[in-house]
C-alpha cells in the first residue's frame, strides 16, 4: 500500500467522507462536470497534438528578475505579489507572506527524465526565500504539488494549508502532521499570531497523481484576507457560477490571480483560458488581475505566449486592471499602470531566428486520455 493510502485514514478519512463534495468514493464538482474531453473532440484534439504548431515551447528562456532586493524591504502599500512562474507566487499581504503551489522542479511529471519541462529556472532558489507564514497547495496535480519542493520547504518550518486529502501526500513526504491544515470548501483557518484568514473556496477541476487515486482528494481555490487587503487565488478551474458566491461571501478582492494557460475548448470546463478568466474576474467582483499558469510549462496545444497575447488584446476593452509582471518581478498592484509586454523579446526573436529547441517538443506530448494539467 502506498504512503498516501496509508495516511488516508482516521480523522482525515472521516473528514473526507463527511464532505458534501465526496460521493461514492470520489470528490465531484458541484456542477457534475467530469474530466473527460467534450463530446466529439477526441480525434480533433489528437490531430492538434500530433500535427499542431511548433510554438508550444519558446525558442529561449523567458526573461526573469531576482526579487531578493525588493523582498528585503516591506511592501509600501501592504500588498505585493511576485510571480515565480506557473502558479507559484510569493504574496505579501499586510505583513504576512504566503507561497502558493510551490513548484521548483525541472519537470512536472512522475519522472525526472520525461514529461513537461520548464522553459526557464525559477529566479530564486527555495533556500533564499524570506521567512514564510503559510504555504497553500490548491490540489495534487504535479504542476501544483511538487515533492522535491515540499521536502525542501519542510526546513522552513512553515505551516501548509491545502484541500481535503492532500495532506496525506505532505505527511508521507515528511511534513509534520501538526503543520498541515486541510480545508473543505468554505472552511477557514486563521494564522497563529497574525490577523489573517485563509479560506478554501470552490473550483471546477479534478485531482490525482495516478489513475488509482483520481479524484480521491479535493481541489480548491483560496481567499486570503488580512486587515486591509484581500486576495483570491484560483488554483486550477473552469468557469463556474460559484464565483458569484465567492464574491458575495469572501470578497471584495484587491488582487485576483486566475489561471489562463493550458486551455482548449475541448476541456474548457476544467481550465479557464484568457476569455473565461476575464468572465470569472467579473463574477468575482473585479480587482487587479494577475494571470498565472502560463509561460512556464508546455501543458497544452496553444502557442506558449497565446494566453498573454489574448489578454493584452481583449482586457483593455473590459476596463481590466491587468498585471503582467515579468517572472520574479515584485509588484504592488495599486502602483502598476499599463502592461509591459516583456515576453515579446522572445517571441520577436522567434520570428527572426530558426527554432533551436526541437528536442523539447516530443517529450511535451501528454496522453489524450486525460485533460491536460
Amino acid at each position: 500500500m502506498s504512503p498516501f493510502r496509508r495516511r488516508t485514514n482516521g480523522l482525515r478519512l472521516e473528514r473526507i467522507q463527511a464532505s458534501p463534495r465526496f460521493f461514492d468514493g470520489f470528490f465531484r464538482n458541484t456542477s457534475g462536470v467530469g474530466l473527460s474531453l467534450k463530446k466529439g473532440s477526441s480525434f480533433p484534439v489528437m490531430r492538434e497534438f500530433l500535427f499542431g504548431g511548433s510554438r508550444r515551447v519558446p525558442i529561449a528562456p523567458l526573461p526573469s528578475l531576482s526579487p531578493l532586493d525588493a523582498w528585503a524591504m516591506p511592501a509600501e502599500t501592504g500588498l505585493r505579489a511576485t510571480w515565480l512562474g506557473h502558479s507559484t507566487l510569493l504574496l505579501e499581504i499586510d505583513g504576512v507572506r504566503v507561497l502558493t503551489d510551490p513548484v521548483w522542479s525541472r519537470r512536472v511529471s512522475p519522472s525526472r527524465l520525461f514529461g513537461p519541462k520548464r522553459f526557464q529556472p525559477v529566479p530564486v532558489p527555495i533556500a533564499q526565500l524570506p521567512s514564510l507564514d503559510a504555504v497553500i497547495i490548491s490540489h495534487d496535480h504535479y504542476d501544483h504539488l511538487d515533492r522535491p519542493s515540499i521536502v525542501e520547504l519542510i526546513r522552513h518550518e512553515v505551516p501548509f494549508y491545502t484541500s481535503l486529502g492532500v495532506g496525506a501526500h505532505l505527511e508521507a513526504w515528511g511534513v509534520p502532521p501538526e503543520r498541515i491544515t486541510e480545508l473543505d470548501w468554505w472552511e477557514s483557518a486563521d494564522l497563529p499570531n497574525a490577523d489573517f484568514r485563509i479560506t478554501a473556496a470552490p473550483s471546477q477541476h479534478f485531482s490525482g497523481r495516478a489513475a488509482a487515486d483520481r479524484n480521491r482528494t479535493l481541489w480548491s481555490s483560496f481567499a486570503l484576507r488580512g486587515p486591509r487587503h484581500g486576495a483570491f487565488f484560483s488554483g486550477d478551474t473552469g468557469l463556474t457560477p460559484e464565483y458569484e458566491q465567492i464574491a458575495h461571501r469572501l470578497g471584495p478582492f484587491d488582487l485576483v490571480m486566475l489561471e489562463v494557460g493550458a486551455f482548449h475548448p475541448a476541456w474548457g470546463h476544467i481550465h479557464l483560458g484568457p476569455d473565461n478568466a476575464l468572465e470569472a474576474l467579473k463574477l468575482l467582483g473585479g480587482g487587479s488581475f494577475l494571470p498565472v499558469h502560463w509561460g512556464t510549462f508546455d501543458l497544452a496545444i496553444h502557442d506558449w505566449d497565446q494566453p498573454a497575447e489574448r489578454l493584452v488584446e481583449i482586457a483593455p476593452s473590459l476596463d481590466t486592471h491587468l498585471l503582467m509582471p515579468m517572472i520574479g518581478a515584485p509588484i504592488e498592484p495599486s502602483r502598476v499602470e499599463g502592461v509591459d509586454t516583456w515576453w515579446r523579446a522572445i517571441s520577436s526573436l522567434e520570428r527572426r531566428a530558426p527554432r533551436e529547441r526541437p528536442d523539447d517538443a516530443p517529450e511535451q506530448l501528454i496522453p489524450i486520455g486525460d485533460p491536460i494539467d
